[in-house]
């Protein structure tokens, strides 16, 4: 046998070097496995900490002591220490009751077609701005006794490059909404009855 094919035969026989070969192979897809685990960990955290932020910031918003820009504020505050340069959009719109939530104006009086509004028709005017409205919400915090509807979507950059590994958006967004009632601080204004002529 020449040196050579013995060079070849120790080579093929030689094990030594099998292990680092097989990590190589497995820890590519297990840091996979454990940065998307990160990732999803972190975002149920920080989902967890803006649902508690919105929660508190609703409350501020029903005692009525503080001005709506206050109350935007302690919101970005909270949310800025997960990351500074996220994107923090909130949404505040208040109703008359609790079942005009994303309702439209109710009827009071209704032709033909019924249940549907059309000219002819009588309508509680639930935010004063003299037409009928598929969605009654009013901008902003409302008065006493009203509902406010809070929305808040925190947009922020992921932590770790799993957007490359899984194709993921570079961005993570996050929302979160509560209703509640303004407190009983004063008089509640009643709707206007409105009808539109034929």
């Amino acid at each position: 046998m020449t040196r050579l094919s013995r060079r070849f035969t120790n080579l093929r026989d030689d094990r030594r070097g099998a292990t680092i070969v097989e990590f190589a192979l497995v820890i590519v897809p297990f840091m996979m496995v454990v940065m998307g685990l990160m990732d999803f960990g972190y975002r149920a955290y920080v989902g967890s900490v803006v649902e508690g932020t919105v929660n508190r910031a609703a409350r501020l918003a029903t005692v009525g002591d503080q001005t709506p820009t206050q109350i935007d504020d302690f919101v970005k505050n909270e949310l800025r220490h997960f990351s500074p340069s996220a994107t923090i959009t909130i949404t505040k719109t208040n109703y008359y009751q609790f079942s005009g939530v994303g309702q439209g104006e109710v009827l009071t009086s209704d032709s033909a077609p019924v249940g549907v509004w059309n000219t002819g028709d009588c309508y509680q005017d639930l935010n004063n701005n003299g037409k009928w409205d598929a969605v009654a919400g009013r901008d902003g915090l409302g008065g006493s006794d009203d509902i406010v509807f809070y929305q808040v979507d925190f947009t922020y950059p992921r932590i770790l490059p799993t957007n490359g590994l899984f194709g993921w958006s570079d961005n993570q967004t996050l929302t979160s909404r509560t209703v509640m009632r303004n407190q009983p601080f004063g008089i509640q204004a009643t709707p206007v009855v409105k009808c539109t002529s034929s």
